[in-house]
């Protein structure tokens, strides 16, 4: 049953649909007695109708909903809106946390004298458990099945906790491992473009799919036309719990599209281009709407690849209007025809179908791309938006070589045991991966044909090149075997290693020990190739430094070439079985060759037939046996799943904040630190301090699984925070990973047992960085860990969308130099101390002094800019949480 509002407009309305009669809140009716809205960007009417919908004269006012028309003004506005999403999605990595804090929640509002119900999403939630499975096994006809079975071994009690959340929650559904990604389940069968429930009045109330998801590119939906995006388990939690969504009413960027993609470009090529042009442009914390007559030429698949990395160009999501692509798309996928109906009727009555012929919405600002111009790209080697041409990756490369890592030229060693030797820029990791890219089936359509035309000339991958194909869906198997192009993808080392993130996310398992010594001997730089949407330092694998993006078809290529020091273009790639050489242009594909077989090959029964028991799972996934109880029995000693101590002590009055006096700097960094910098998601590392806990409680280097597995356990978690092996910490110069210096004693140590000495003296602190801090994934377990780590202020000359919210959620005070002060001015080194004075009676984006005492007693005072937003997040920043704040809330 869905909450409404007073309708104090008399907006709502009824469609009739197939017979069928839903009430919905009609923007025309406002347009009528509010303004002209036909302009109006189609994401924020959006908005328009969930304040419409919502409006009740305390939360959502009369006035919220005139300052989304009048946005037209200005195209901006600086007023605070509460909106409420219809649904929270979810992966594994993220969601065990989640459901980890809604458990100790259900125990403390139980100490509070509270309901342990009253802990429930009052929304749909949808986890599905895609991050889990590691590339251990590859390049064999078992490797799926010997992976799969890994997984469960290492991840069984996460499992059991995951199915005791399905138990024991309402609203709450799992989709088991091996299903897919959790962002192509959502688009292929969760979402509905249109959403519909029951009303208090027992009527049925359609309104706009709108989602947030604990997983940054939740806004892969946007190409359905469905608003979404990503945000930190600890606000997701929120709304589910029925607290909306605190925002400010967004800037709108439009990107005009015109013309179509030349011959053999791939979607892959577009989304880096437009990832490029719009991280230049600086989107942080808008909305892009893409128009144009471009979009006609844009399949449902190529829009959600687009939407897909808005993360990567930094906005809050990357809107597509509905119109006939969507409806096809939903038929192809198996929706229900009464659904289809239902959104187009919608749609049209709504205002929200796009026209061909229609004026431009008006927008903020605007950019354009002739999508003729796109040419074959890649993007590397540490940030998803510096996108490198094809024939430029070898020089790119080759300049890095000397420049970043000190090598005088290429070198290449042998491998102890093996009959080959490898070198700077060698790929050994080639994987078909990701959301982004195994969504669509162009271009795994052209990646098996690459695999046939290369096959059929006796090529095979390079001896060093690991090789994975781990797509977002079963569908996409199914069209790979009826079209026999996964005994192609198999000939050539891409064999089905798994349905997930794998690659991407970090999960790209070890590589051979004679391939990995060599490379850690002898300082190579190795390079991966992957279809993933991020490619951060330390990201991939930790004996890689190199990390390219590339579309499906080109890491099948790359790893048949084995390297990335030689122009693609003016060498071969191998030789045929008869000797000649062969180069990339005889072995790529035609639009027209990649067109029929997508034809051919790809049905609506594919997409019924593996949806029609999404929740039911493997004979593993069936045969865990859980209660549904209340509350949850936490396992003494468990090492993946632990009460937090979030709660410790709460009482139903929240504790005075208390002003920041003389705090110590944990740490200095410079530009673009990303949440895998912050909290990683990959392996971990014997001697660090995460390792050792774990060794210390009986769990043997194989059994460490991932960061982003332990999750679930605050102590690991603490313990990783700032462990990435590639972090610098400008405290420790020249040296590499989560380090610091101690400054009353002047050691070098693990950041985490820095932070532990600091907490025992009772001495706070910050941390002090450049641009872009906490760009990349949504995990809140990057500001958790800040948290547990005894930071109280993050001082930054500018933050990411999520990271900022997640610091809030977690009681940290995030603070933005003024312009002209960054830690390179006040010449910053770690000896310092920071003094933040009235700390409890800070208001949002108010200016903020810090006193800065240097080593030798001399003081001075700089300006900050206080980004706590809204004014509800000072109240969650007040609560020292927005889970605290929530908590008492419902005890209350």
């Amino acid at each position: 049953m869905t909450a409404i509002g007073q309708d104090t407009l008399g907006t709502r309305a009824t469609l009739d649909v197939n017979g069928i009669a839903y009430d919905y809140y009609s923007l025309a009716t406002a347009a009528e007695k509010l303004g002209d809205i036909s302009r109006l960007p189609f994401s924020m009417k959006v908005l328009l109708e969930n304040l419409l919908r919502f409006e009740d004269g305390v939360t959502v006012t009369g006035d919220d909903i005139q300052a989304i028309i009048d946005w037209q003004i200005d195209k901006r506005s600086d007023r605070e809106i509460q909106y409420r999403p219809a649904r929270v999605l979810m992966q594994d990595f993220t969601g065990v946390p989640c459901v980890v804090d809604l458990a100790a929640m259900r125990d403390a509002i139980t100490k509070l004298g509270g309901d342990a119900a009253k802990i429930n999403p009052l929304v749909p939630v949808h986890l599905v458990i895609d991050h889990s499975v590691m590339v251990d096994e590859f390049g064999t006809p078992k490797a799926f099945e010997d992976n799969v079975e890994l997984e469960y071994q290492r991840n069984n009690e996460r499992y059991e906790f995951l199915k005791w959340g399905s138990k024991a929650l309402d609203n709450f559904k799992v989709v088991p491992p091996g299903t897919g990604i959790c962002h192509q389940v959502n688009l292929e069968n969760i979402a509905q473009a249109v959403w519909s429930s029951v009303a208090p009045d027992g009527k049925k109330i359609a309104y706009p799919d709108t989602c947030v998801g604990t997983d940054s590119h939740t806004t892969m939906v946007n190409g359905l036309g469905v608003l979404g995006w990503g945000v930190g388990g600890i606000e997701a939690e929120a709304a589910m719990l029925g607290q909306p969504v605190s925002m400010l009413i967004p800037e709108v960027v439009g990107f005009k599209l015109t013309g179509t993609l030349a011959e053999g470009i791939t979607a892959t090529d577009l989304v880096l281009t437009v990832t490029q042009m719009l991280r230049a442009k600086g989107v942080v914390g808008r909305f892009v709407e893409f128009y144009g007559p471009g979009l006609d030429a844009l399949s449902l698949a190529d829009r959600a690849t687009i939407a897909n990395m808005a993360p990567e160009y930094g906005a809050t999501c990357g809107f597509f209007p509905i119109d006939d692509a969507t409806l096809e798309y939903m038929r192809l996928t198996g929706r229900e025809e009464d659904q289809i109906a239902l959104t187009e009727a919608y749609a049209k009555a709504q205002g929200f179908w796009r026209v061909a012929d229609a004026p431009d919405p008006v927008f903020t600002d605007t950019l354009s791309l002739d999508m003729a111009n796109v040419v074959p790209s890649l993007a590397g080697p540490k940030r998803p938006q510096d996108k490198v041409i094809l024939t430029e990756v070898d020089d790119t490369f080759n300049a890095d070589l000397v420049k970043v890592y000190g090598h005088g030229s290429a070198k290449r060693v042998p491998v102890d045991g093996r009959d080959h030797d490898i070198g700077d820029g060698d790929v050994v990791i080639a994987a078909i991966t990701s959301c982004t890219n195994t969504s669509n089936p162009s271009v795994l359509v052209a990646a098996g044909l690459v695999a046939r035309k290369a096959n059929a000339l006796g090529l095979k991958p390079k001896p060093w090149v690991k090789t994975s194909l781990a797509p977002g869906s079963q569908v996409v198997t199914d069209y790979l075997n009826k079209s026999g192009l996964s005994a192609d993808l198999d000939a050539v080392g891409f064999n089905l290693v798994g349905y997930g993130c794998t690659t991407c996310i970090g999960n790209s398992g070890p590589l051979a020990e004679p391939i990995s010594k060599a490379i850690n001997g002898n300082d190579i730089v190795a390079a991966s190739v992957l279809s993933g949407n991020r490619n951060f330092e330390g990201r991939v694998s930790p004996d890689v430094r190199a990390n390219f993006l590339a579309s499906p078809p080109l890491v099948v290529a790359y790893a048949l070439k084995g390297t990335v020091v030689e122009d693609f273009t003016t060498t071969p790639i191998g030789q045929a079985t008869d000797g000649t050489d062969v180069y990339l242009k005889d072995i790529w594909p035609s639009n027209a060759e990649v067109r029929e077989l997508m034809d051919a090959n790809i049905d609506r029964a594919m997409f019924q037939s593996r949806y029609a028991s999404v929740f039911s799972g493997d004979a593993r996934w069936q045969a865990i046996d859980v209660t549904g109880s209340d509350t949850y029995a936490w396992r003494a000693g468990s090492t993946y799943v632990a009460n937090p101590p979030y709660f410790d002590g709460m009482t139903m009055t929240p504790v005075p904040t208390e002003d920041i006096i003389e705090a110590r700097p944990l740490a200095i960094f410079a530009d673009s630190i990303t949440t895998d910098h912050i909290s990683p998601a990959g392996s971990i590392k014997a001697d660090s301090p995460a390792g050792k806990f774990l060794l210390d409680h009986q769990v043997s280097k194989a059994d460490f699984n991932s960061y982003g597995a332990r999750r679930g356990n605050h102590e690991v978690m603490m313990r990783g925070t700032f462990a990435n092996i590639r972090i610098k910490n400008e405290m420790t110069p020249g040296i590499e990973g989560g380090v610091t210096n101690y400054v009353p004693t002047g050691e070098t140590m693990p950041i985490y047992d820095a932070a532990m000495r600091y907490k025992a003296e009772g001495t706070p602190l910050v941390v002090i960085a450049g641009k872009e801090y906490g760009t990349g994934s949504s995990r809140d377990w990057a500001a958790k860990g800040t948290n547990l780590l005894g930071v109280r202020a993050v001082i930054t000359e500018s933050f990411e969308r999520i990271h900022r919210s997640n610091l809030v959620g977690m009681g940290v005070l995030p603070l933005q130099f003024a312009d002209g002060v960054t830690r390179q001015t006040l010449k910053l080194d770690g000896s310092e101390t920071f003094t933040i004075m009235k700390v409890a009676e800070i208001r949002p984006r108010q200016d903020v002094d810090v006193t800065l005492t240097r080593a030798d007693g001399t003081v001075e005072t700089f300006k900050t800019r206080c980004r706590i937003d809204t004014v509800n997040e000072l109240e969650y920043f007040l609560n020292g949480g927005i889970l605290q704040y929530v908590l008492r809330k419902l005890a209350a």
